[in-house]
Protein backbone atom coordinates (compact mmCIF):
# COMPACT_ATOMS: atom_id res chain seq x y z
CA UNK A 1 0.00 0.00 0.00
CA UNK A 2 1.43 3.49 -1.00
CA UNK A 3 1.78 6.16 1.75
CA UNK A 4 -0.74 7.60 3.51
CA UNK A 5 -1.71 11.62 2.65
CA UNK A 6 -2.06 12.69 5.99
CA UNK A 7 -4.12 16.40 7.26
CA UNK A 8 -4.20 17.95 10.76
CA UNK A 9 -5.26 20.81 12.27
CA UNK A 10 -6.33 22.29 15.57
CA UNK A 11 -8.18 25.77 16.10
CA UNK A 12 -9.35 27.19 19.04
CA UNK A 13 -12.96 27.81 18.09
CA UNK A 14 -15.20 30.47 19.13
CA UNK A 15 -15.74 30.72 22.44
CA UNK A 16 -13.05 29.08 24.26
CA UNK A 17 -9.81 31.53 25.33
CA UNK A 18 -7.41 28.75 24.98
CA UNK A 19 -7.07 25.42 23.17
CA UNK A 20 -6.93 22.41 25.40
CA UNK A 21 -6.68 20.07 22.45
CA UNK A 22 -3.45 18.33 21.46
CA UNK A 23 -2.83 16.41 18.28
CA UNK A 24 0.29 15.24 16.45
CA UNK A 25 1.38 12.72 13.78
CA UNK A 26 4.13 10.60 16.24
CA UNK A 27 5.21 8.74 13.16
CA UNK A 28 4.46 8.05 9.96
CA UNK A 29 2.37 5.34 10.87
CA UNK A 30 0.85 6.73 14.08
CA UNK A 31 -1.37 9.31 15.13
CA UNK A 32 -3.22 10.88 17.95
CA UNK A 33 -5.70 13.41 19.66
CA UNK A 34 -5.84 14.80 23.36
CA UNK A 35 -8.72 16.31 24.45
CA UNK A 36 -7.56 18.01 27.72
CA UNK A 37 -10.18 19.21 30.51
CA UNK A 38 -9.61 20.93 33.57
CA UNK A 39 -9.34 25.06 35.16
CA UNK A 40 -6.15 27.49 35.30
CA UNK A 41 -5.05 26.12 31.21
CA UNK A 42 -4.30 22.56 32.92
CA UNK A 43 -6.34 20.88 30.46
CA UNK A 44 -3.67 21.65 28.19
CA UNK A 45 -0.68 20.97 30.48
CA UNK A 46 -2.62 17.03 30.87
CA UNK A 47 -3.32 16.91 27.18
CA UNK A 48 0.24 17.78 25.90
CA UNK A 49 1.84 15.31 28.74
CA UNK A 50 0.04 12.56 27.41
CA UNK A 51 1.17 13.23 23.94
CA UNK A 52 4.60 13.26 25.14
CA UNK A 53 4.37 9.98 27.03
CA UNK A 54 3.21 8.48 23.78
CA UNK A 55 5.59 9.92 21.58
CA UNK A 56 8.56 8.84 24.50
CA UNK A 57 6.77 5.39 24.60
CA UNK A 58 6.79 4.61 20.76
CA UNK A 59 10.98 5.69 20.21
CA UNK A 60 11.79 3.31 23.22
CA UNK A 61 9.42 0.43 21.50
CA UNK A 62 11.08 0.96 18.48
CA UNK A 63 9.39 -1.47 15.79
CA UNK A 64 7.89 -3.70 18.53
CA UNK A 65 4.25 -1.78 18.15
CA UNK A 66 0.97 -3.36 19.13
CA UNK A 67 -2.56 -2.95 21.02
CA UNK A 68 -0.61 -3.84 24.49
CA UNK A 69 2.12 -1.16 23.61
CA UNK A 70 -0.10 1.66 22.74
CA UNK A 71 -1.99 0.70 25.89
CA UNK A 72 1.04 0.86 28.38
CA UNK A 73 1.67 4.14 26.43
CA UNK A 74 -1.56 5.54 26.93
CA UNK A 75 -1.37 4.01 31.18
CA UNK A 76 1.59 5.81 31.31
CA UNK A 77 0.35 8.93 30.09
CA UNK A 78 -1.92 8.73 33.61
CA UNK A 79 0.66 8.33 35.49
CA UNK A 80 2.94 11.40 34.58
CA UNK A 81 -0.04 13.78 35.01
CA UNK A 82 -0.69 12.25 38.49
CA UNK A 83 2.78 13.03 38.94
CA UNK A 84 2.27 16.67 37.71
CA UNK A 85 -0.62 17.39 39.61
CA UNK A 86 1.62 16.06 43.35
CA UNK A 87 3.96 18.40 41.71
CA UNK A 88 1.69 21.57 41.53
CA UNK A 89 -1.58 20.70 43.26
CA UNK A 90 -3.51 23.71 42.03
CA UNK A 91 -3.63 21.16 39.03
CA UNK A 92 -5.96 19.06 40.94
CA UNK A 93 -8.91 17.57 38.53
CA UNK A 94 -6.99 18.02 35.08
CA UNK A 95 -6.89 15.16 32.47
CA UNK A 96 -7.51 14.42 28.70
CA UNK A 97 -8.83 12.16 26.43
CA UNK A 98 -6.58 9.87 24.40
CA UNK A 99 -7.28 8.40 21.02
CA UNK A 100 -4.53 6.82 19.28
CA UNK A 101 -3.96 5.25 16.18
CA UNK A 102 -1.10 2.99 14.47
CA UNK A 103 -0.93 1.19 10.89
CA UNK A 104 1.30 -1.74 10.10
CA UNK A 105 1.23 -4.52 7.48
CA UNK A 106 -2.61 -3.65 6.57
CA UNK A 107 -3.46 -3.57 9.97
CA UNK A 108 -4.75 -0.76 12.00
CA UNK A 109 -4.29 -0.86 16.23
CA UNK A 110 -5.70 1.80 18.44
CA UNK A 111 -5.88 2.50 22.11
CA UNK A 112 -8.78 4.80 23.45
CA UNK A 113 -10.09 6.62 26.47
CA UNK A 114 -12.80 9.26 26.92
CA UNK A 115 -14.47 10.51 24.17
CA UNK A 116 -12.75 11.84 21.44
CA UNK A 117 -12.94 9.59 18.47
CA UNK A 118 -11.51 7.53 16.18
CA UNK A 119 -14.02 6.66 12.42
CA UNK A 120 -13.41 4.51 9.69
CA UNK A 121 -14.51 5.66 6.02
CA UNK A 122 -15.02 2.84 3.26
CA UNK A 123 -16.97 2.47 0.65
CA UNK A 124 -19.55 5.37 1.19
CA UNK A 125 -19.76 4.35 5.07
CA UNK A 126 -18.36 5.91 7.87
CA UNK A 127 -18.11 3.65 10.93
CA UNK A 128 -16.91 4.97 14.63
CA UNK A 129 -14.78 2.35 15.74
CA UNK A 130 -14.21 3.56 19.28
CA UNK A 131 -17.00 3.69 21.96
CA UNK A 132 -17.50 6.95 23.91
CA UNK A 133 -16.69 6.93 27.71
CA UNK A 134 -19.42 9.82 28.55
CA UNK A 135 -22.63 9.78 30.08
CA UNK A 136 -25.09 9.84 27.60
CA UNK A 137 -23.56 7.20 25.60
CA UNK A 138 -23.75 5.33 28.88
CA UNK A 139 -27.72 6.05 28.24
CA UNK A 140 -27.64 5.16 24.81
CA UNK A 141 -26.25 1.67 25.76
CA UNK A 142 -29.12 1.40 28.19
CA UNK A 143 -31.67 2.49 25.81
CA UNK A 144 -32.68 5.34 28.16
CA UNK A 145 -31.92 7.72 25.44
CA UNK A 146 -31.89 7.81 21.59
CA UNK A 147 -28.25 8.88 19.62
CA UNK A 148 -29.96 11.40 18.24
CA UNK A 149 -31.31 12.78 22.08
CA UNK A 150 -27.73 12.25 23.08
CA UNK A 151 -26.35 14.83 20.42
CA UNK A 152 -28.83 17.97 22.23
CA UNK A 153 -28.61 16.05 25.56
CA UNK A 154 -27.56 18.64 28.70
CA UNK A 155 -24.92 16.55 30.61
CA UNK A 156 -22.95 15.36 26.79
CA UNK A 157 -20.11 16.37 27.84
CA UNK A 158 -19.64 14.65 31.34
CA UNK A 159 -17.16 11.79 30.73
CA UNK A 160 -16.96 8.56 32.50
CA UNK A 161 -13.49 7.42 32.20
CA UNK A 162 -10.48 9.91 31.25
CA UNK A 163 -6.83 9.78 31.45
CA UNK A 164 -5.21 11.29 34.27
CA UNK A 165 -8.00 11.07 36.99
CA UNK A 166 -7.99 8.20 38.80
CA UNK A 167 -4.70 5.81 39.51
CA UNK A 168 -5.35 3.51 37.35
CA UNK A 169 -7.27 3.98 34.13
CA UNK A 170 -8.65 1.37 31.87
CA UNK A 171 -7.84 1.55 28.12
CA UNK A 172 -10.16 0.10 24.90
CA UNK A 173 -7.70 -1.28 22.39
CA UNK A 174 -8.91 -2.83 19.08
CA UNK A 175 -7.97 -3.21 15.73
CA UNK A 176 -9.49 -3.76 11.88
CA UNK A 177 -7.97 -4.49 8.29
CA UNK A 178 -7.21 -1.21 6.30
CA UNK A 179 -7.92 -1.03 2.65
CA UNK A 180 -6.87 1.00 -0.12
CA UNK A 181 -9.38 4.17 -0.13
CA UNK A 182 -10.06 3.60 3.02
CA UNK A 183 -9.97 6.97 5.28
CA UNK A 184 -9.02 7.48 8.72
CA UNK A 185 -10.15 10.38 10.94
CA UNK A 186 -9.48 10.41 14.45
CA UNK A 187 -11.42 13.83 16.04
CA UNK A 188 -12.07 15.65 19.40
CA UNK A 189 -15.90 16.07 20.55
CA UNK A 190 -15.43 20.07 19.40
CA UNK A 191 -15.86 18.50 15.69
CA UNK A 192 -18.53 15.84 16.16
CA UNK A 193 -20.65 17.85 18.63
CA UNK A 194 -21.09 20.30 15.75
CA UNK A 195 -20.59 18.55 12.78
CA UNK A 196 -23.37 15.10 12.07
CA UNK A 197 -21.50 11.95 10.89
CA UNK A 198 -23.48 12.66 7.56
CA UNK A 199 -21.76 16.07 6.90
CA UNK A 200 -18.04 14.34 8.00
CA UNK A 201 -18.74 11.51 5.63
CA UNK A 202 -19.53 14.22 2.69
CA UNK A 203 -16.72 15.70 3.46
CA UNK A 204 -14.27 12.60 3.37
CA UNK A 205 -15.84 11.24 0.51
CA UNK A 206 -15.30 14.67 -2.14
CA UNK A 207 -12.24 15.18 -4.49
CA UNK A 208 -10.45 18.40 -1.63
CA UNK A 209 -7.43 19.44 -1.12
CA UNK A 210 -7.87 19.30 2.55
CA UNK A 211 -10.99 17.80 4.24
CA UNK A 212 -9.34 19.27 7.92
CA UNK A 213 -9.83 22.34 6.58
CA UNK A 214 -13.29 22.00 5.90
CA UNK A 215 -14.18 19.85 8.78
CA UNK A 216 -12.80 22.35 11.45
CA UNK A 217 -14.52 25.35 8.87
CA UNK A 218 -18.06 23.24 9.31
CA UNK A 219 -17.73 23.28 13.05
CA UNK A 220 -16.59 26.70 13.10
CA UNK A 221 -19.89 27.80 11.00
CA UNK A 222 -21.93 25.61 13.52
CA UNK A 223 -21.32 27.62 16.63
CA UNK A 224 -17.62 26.63 17.15
CA UNK A 225 -18.22 25.89 20.97
CA UNK A 226 -15.31 24.39 22.02
CA UNK A 227 -11.81 23.40 20.34
CA UNK A 228 -11.67 21.45 17.49
CA UNK A 229 -8.81 19.15 16.11
CA UNK A 230 -8.81 16.82 13.32
CA UNK A 231 -6.29 14.50 11.61
CA UNK A 232 -7.22 12.59 8.16
CA UNK A 233 -5.10 9.62 7.09
CA UNK A 234 -6.07 8.80 3.64
CA UNK A 235 -4.93 5.31 1.73
CA UNK A 236 -4.39 6.19 -1.30
CA UNK A 237 -6.31 3.62 -4.22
Amino acid sequence: MALARVYEGTDVGKIRKTNEDCGAVLDENTYIVADGMGGHAAGEIASHILVEAVRHALREAGSLVDSEMLKGAIQQGNRDILERVRQYPSYKGMGTTATLFHFAEGEGIWAHVGDSRLYLCRQNRLQQMTRDHSYVESLVERGTITAQEARNHPRKNVLMRAVGVEENVKVDTGSFSVARGDKILLCTDGLTNMVSDEEILDILQADVENPVTLLIGKALAAGGTDNITAIVVAYDD
